[in-house]
């Protein structure tokens, strides 16, 4: 949200949570950001949920949808309904570690590098056409919040950006595959450097 206030480029057309009580609504009010919640528990099945999902992030007439700790596993109907419109955040430099714990299992892994990864979704989890990635050495002495915190920092640098490039009308996605500049991007996106 700080990155949009600050943005030529690009605003929030609203925020949705599936779970009352989720910071970002909060965020979202404070700055007279439009919000929804609509909780999964109210609905018989993902099918009937991803529904209403689609129908208010319709009535925001949202051009791009940005997942950012929504942890529901989206039907292949909504992901095609924002093919190449959706892109998401995942803490691991894919295509290692998709799913959960993927810092712990860096850790445990004796990776030299850990990251995080901002990419298109497509209907198979964490598989989508990467678009950015950003990278920290990991430390001998780094712990699971210690690692957290770096990549957290780093997500909060390259999310924006891919907002602004799609914003921009420089990234897109055609057959599964992410572009920016009209050049297609390499297996794990462009490699984000400080100062870019």
């Amino acid at each position: 949200m700080d990155a949009a206030a600050q943005s030529d480029s690009f605003q929030i057309a609203g925020v949705l949570a599936n779970r009352a009580g989720a910071y970002g609504l909060v965020r979202a009010a404070n700055a007279n950001i439009p919000t929804a919640l609509i909780e999964h528990t109210g609905y018989p099945d993902r099918e009937t949920f991803d529904a209403a999902l689609i129908e208010q992030i319709d009535a925001w007439q949202a051009d791009l949808v940005v997942l950012a700790g929504f942890m529901r596993i989206l039907t292949d109907g909504f992901v095609e309904h924002y093919n190449g419109r959706l892109i998401n955040i995942h803490p691991s430099l894919l295509p290692k570690f998709k799913g959960l714990n993927t810092h712990a299992r860096a850790l445990e892994a004796g990776e030299a590098e850990h990251g995080c990864t901002v990419h298109f979704v497509c209907p198979e989890l964490d598989a989508g056409a990467p678009i950015v990635q950003a990278a920290t050495t990991i430390r001998a002495n780094d712990s699971v919040e210690s690692l957290q915190e770096r990549i957290h920092q780093l997500e909060h640098r390259i999310y924006p950006l891919a907002v602004d490039w799609y914003a921009s009308e420089r990234l897109t996605q055609h057959q599964g595959l992410a572009f920016l500049d009209g050049e297609q991007l390499p297996p794990g996106g462009k490699r984000f450097e400080a100062g870019r």
